[in-house]
Order: C-alpha cells, then sequence, then structure tokens
C-alpha cells in the first residue's frame, strides 16, 4: 500500500494595500520635482554661497549659458541660475501663504453659509457665485488697484480672488457633514454647537479642500508670478520668478536664456504640483465612492 503525503501550502497572507503600488510614474516624477524643487528653495544659501542673486558684474553681462555660469547672466552681470533659484524661495512662500489664507477664510465663510439660516445662506450663496463668476487673475487686479502693489499685497490679493471657490466646496461639504447621523447624534446628546463644529464639521469638511488646496497652490504661483511680471509685486532686482521674466522679455532675441530658464521653472513646477493635486483628489474620490 502506497500512502500518498500531499503537501499543503500554508495560507497566504493578505498583502496589505499600499498607496505606492498604485502611484503611477507620472505621478512619482512630479513629486520628485516638487520635493526638488522645495529642497533647493531651502538650502539656496548655502549651495550657492559665492553667487548672490544681487551681486551685479558690468564685465559679465549677457554671458550665454557657459561652466562658469549654467543658466547664463543677465543685463547686470547677475548669475541667473541663483537668481532662478532664490525666485523658488519667493513663489513657493507666495503660493503657499495666498493658499493657506484662501482655505481658512473659505473654510469660516463656508462653515457659516452652510450652517446658518436659509435666508443668511442664500445671500452668501449669491455672493460666492457672483465673485466666482470673475476669473481669478483679474479679482486679483482689482484688489491690487485698491490696496496698492507689493509683496504683501500680492499675497492677500491671490488669497482673496481663491477665496470664493474654497468657500463654496466647504459649503457643499458642511451642509452633508451636518445632516450625518453621528452628528444629528452628537446634539441631540446636548453637545454645544461650537464642539459640534470642531470635533466634527471642520475635520470632515477640511479634508477635500486640503486635496484642493495642493493644486490651488500652483495657481496662486501662476497668479503670482503673472502679477509680478506686471510690476505690481516684488521690484527689480528682487530674484522672483516673475520679476526675471520681466526683466529678460526686452533681451529674447539676444539673451533668451534670461526668460527661459524662469519660464521653464515656473512650468515644471506649477505642472509637478498639479500632477499630485491631481493624484490626491483621484485617490480622495475613489475613497469616498
Amino acid at each position: 500500500m502506497t500512502s500518498m503525503v500531499t503537501a499543503v501550502s500554508p495560507p497566504r497572507r493578505p498583502r496589505r494595500p499600499s498607496i505606492v503600488r498604485h502611484i503611477p510614474p507620472l505621478g512619482v516624477v512630479a513629486a520628485v520635482i516638487v520635493l526638488g524643487v522645495v529642497l533647493l528653495a531651502a538650502i539656496a544659501p548655502w549651495i550657492l554661497t559665492g553667487q548672490s542673486p544681487l551681486q551685479t558684474d558690468a564685465t559679465a553681462a549677457l554671458h550665454a549659458p557657459s561652466a562658469a555660469h549654467l543658466f547664463g547672466t543677465d543685463q547686470s552681470g547677475r548669475d541667473v541660475l541663483s537668481r532662478v533659484i532664490y525666485g523658488a524661495r519667493y513663489s513657493l512662500l507666495v503660493g503657499l501663504g495666498a493658499t493657506l489664507l484662501a482655505l481658512l477664510a473659505g473654510l469660516v465663510i463656508g462653515i457659516g453659509a452652510g450652517l446658518a439660516p436659509r435666508s443668511v445662506d442664500g445671500v452668501l450663496s449669491r455672493v460666492i457665485d457672483v465673485l466666482m463668476a470673475f476669473p481669478e487673475f483679474l479679482f486679483a487686479l482689482l484688489v491690487i488697484a485698491v490696496i496698492g502693489p507689493g509683496e504683501v499685497s500680492i499675497v492677500i490679493a491671490v488669497a482673496l480672488a481663491a477665496v470664493p471657490a474654497y468657500a463654496r466646496v466647504a459649503r457643499v461639504q458642511t451642509m452633508v457633514v451636518s445632516r450625518a447621523g453621528y452628528v444629528r447624534a452628537a446634539s441631540s446628546l446636548g453637545v454645544r454647537p461650537l464642539a459640534v463644529i470642531v470635533r466634527h464639521i471642520i475635520p470632515n469638511t477640511l479634508g477635500p479642500l486640503l486635496v484642493m488646496a495642493t493644486i490651488g497652490v500652483g495657481t496662486a504661483i501662476v497668479s503670482a508670478a503673472g502679477l509680478s511680471f506686471l510690476g505690481l509685486g516684488p521690484q527689480p532686482p528682487t530674484p522672483e520668478w516673475g520679476v526675471i521674466l520681466s526683466e529678460g522679455r526686452n533681451f529674447l532675441a539676444t539673451a533668451w536664456w534670461i526668460a527661459v530658464f524662469p519660464g521653464l521653472a515656473i512650468t515644471t513646477t506649477v505642472i509637478a504640483i498639479s500632477t499630485v493635486g491631481r493624484f490626491l483628489r483621484s485617490r480622495s474620490e475613489g475613497r469616498s465612492s
């Protein structure tokens, strides 16, 4: 009699879903670019110790890209590479600052509208709709015309132009969350309205806004650069991407590198940030569904 032994392999453990496994290659490249820009902006003073973005040299004016100056020099002999790297600091700070202000203001207005009586909510909703009918860049120009140009003015203008979009999303999200069972249960148990807002409504409303803000940082950078290009923000010789573009537009025929490299920096950074933001939004929508 022949005995047959059947080897039973142990059951495999279910693999835990990893977010890294689901990131497309384009998303990885975009995230690396964003991290690289942030890192360069953070360590700019240490890696550019011998090349100040404000140091002029009349004998080195309008030199083409070379080993000494990888991005060439501008009309004043300043190193374009150092100005582009330092410009990332200004653009990122303006983009992050304006987005943060818009996010906070939109969150407050949206939650107020979503929890207010119907008459108040109707008025706020109409105001938000009217403001959203204006392009953000045009709205920012109107704000600059009222408060005047300057570095702080650009942050305020770009933030105010973006507030209606955040307020609209926050209002809709607040209305959905406020009707949830756990919110009604908390209210029926005697939890104070302020505690309900802080513990339940704000955390569940803030998630979609943070995803939206990721894309909004790129939009804010473009708007800020456009305002600076028009001379409404930092003034020359400040190393800001929009300012460098404005200075280089008069030398496109003879020194193309002055405008091309900051233009590429803006385009690459904004596309990378938008790609990361769209990936986060798709993940959020998939998780919600």
